[in-house]
């Protein structure tokens, strides 16, 4: 008789405590759970042997991208009922160790053991990365970005569309009603205008994805721009796009680290869904480099995802799963701490704009794109780094829509000893 998926609901539930919010279907077809909701698929018993050695996200995200996990059903939906029982239990090693003292718990570990067959450790996806060397050194960094970039730029056109702009878009309406190229567009043009760009000046673009940002400066406003990144792919593909603009006399793509870059000042900087790879002990080194290439009476843009504060903060730690697949060594820290960084390097900062909701529009969107051509991105990339990308960008948006994570835009001036910012009275307005 086909039982396997009431045996697992009612040993996970003994483990944790609480009833389980989703469907459990098993490998042998049988289901248990709240019939409406969506359903866990646990695909074969390598899957409870990997939840066994490595409880909670890890385990889950290590099912997940070998295929031996499934969601059917909203993804969505599943990812926020689990998101209590996952990401939001903050269960350690030593709580754990606490729980296994109950008699009824290691029996539900010995259940799943037995469930699960050999004991072995299955071994993690290849997509996983491998530590090597110190944090938020130059050549780490380098990896880190690697990683997450050079997975081929074909991918990458299939889930950003044709903007192929990597970062959270402005919307003024909603899909259907907006789309995603037009908020890109005006998310540019935003970035743009808060920077108060006019034709002649200089800026420089830290970590300039596929060049979109310096081809819209350029063509837009008549500004000369040097962009930097340290993904390989990336600086091809833009130079690619500024030379098919006819802009090579205005766009300048490096591979190269910001922290090398020396031929300032710049009259703006823009940092745009970068400054979350720098890590919290380099940040204020990151505002300092930033501060010293602009010139006095110069503006920075530094958009940047943020995480809620903590009331210990020395309990934060890395989300495992980003970490090991997504974004390796990149940190969250809160809003308030970023501003307090920019304004320790010698910044005044003028304005902090919201636009969380913002980015849960547009991961929807960049889902919906990766999930109309799925066959096409897993042949281009690998199924398993596919089912990375699926997970991450679908989980991020349930954080943004229930403000576990923001994203923020931090205009700072490097005002000069005169104290004239060169803002208008009312900022908002953007010129």
């Amino acid at each position: 008789m086909a039982d396997a998926a009431l045996r697992l609901k009612s040993l996970v539930e003994q483990l944790l405590g609480v009833p389980l919010p989703v469907r459990i279907r098993a490998w042998d077809g049988s289901q248990a759970g709240p019939p409406d909701a969506p359903a866990l698929v646990v695909r074969n018993r390598r899957a409870v042997r990997r939840l066994l050695w490595k409880p909670g996200e890890l385990g889950l995200a290590r099912g997940w991208v070998a295929g031996d996990l499934d969601v059917e059903g909203d993804l969505y939906t599943a990812l926020d009922l689990m998101a209590g029982l996952v990401w939001e239990r903050g269960e350690d090693a030593r709580s754990l160790a606490q729980a296994l003292r109950d008699p009824e718990v290691r029996a539900a570990v010995r259940g799943l053991v037995k469930m699960g067959g050999l004991p072995l450790p299955p071994a993690p996806p290849p997509e996983e990365v491998r530590r090597h060397g110190h944090l938020h050194t130059k050549r780490t960094d380098r990896r880190a970005i690697s990683h997450h970039y050079d997975v081929g730029n074909d991918f990458y056109e299939i889930v950003l569309g044709p903007s192929m702009v990597y970062s959270c878009a402005y919307w003024s309406a909603p899909p259907p009603d907006g789309t995603l190229e037009a908020a890109q567009r005006d998310k540019l043009d935003l970035i743009c205008r808060k920077l108060d760009l006019r034709p002649g000046q200089r800026l420089l673009d830290v970590g300039c994805g596929w060049g979109s940002l310096a081809v819209h400066a350029a063509r837009e406003y008549g500004v000369s721009v040097v962009g930097v990144t340290l993904s390989q792919e990336q600086a091809a593909y833009a130079r690619k796009r500024v030379a098919g603009e006819g802009l090579t006399d205005k766009v300048e793509i490096r591979v190269q680290d910001y922290r090398d870059v020396d031929d300032g000042p710049y009259d703006a900087i823009s940092s745009i869904g970068m400054a979350e790879h720098v890590g919290a002990e380099r940040y204020l080194e990151y505002a300092d480099v930033l501060h010293r290439l602009l010139k006095p009476g110069g503006r920075l843009l530094n958009h940047q995802i943020g995480r809620r504060p903590q009331r210990d903060e020395s309990t934060y730690r890395v989300d495992d799963f980003i970490d090991a697949y997504v974004f390796p060594d990149g940190e969250l820290q809160p809003v308030g701490v970023t501003v307090t960084q920019l304004e320790r390097a010698g910044f005044e900062v003028r304005d902090v704009e919201s636009i969380r909701e913002h980015y849960a529009l547009t991961l929807r969107r960049w889902v919906a794109n990766l999930e109309a051509d799925w066959a096409r991105a897993a042949e281009l990339t690998g199924a398993g780094r596919a089912r990375v990308w699926r997970l991450y960008m679908a989980a991020s948006a349930v954080s943004f829509e229930r403000n576990r994570i923001g994203v923020n835009q931090v205009l700072a001036v490097r005002t000069p000893d005169s104290g004239d910012a060169a803002m208008p009275l009312r900022s908002r307005t953007w010129g």
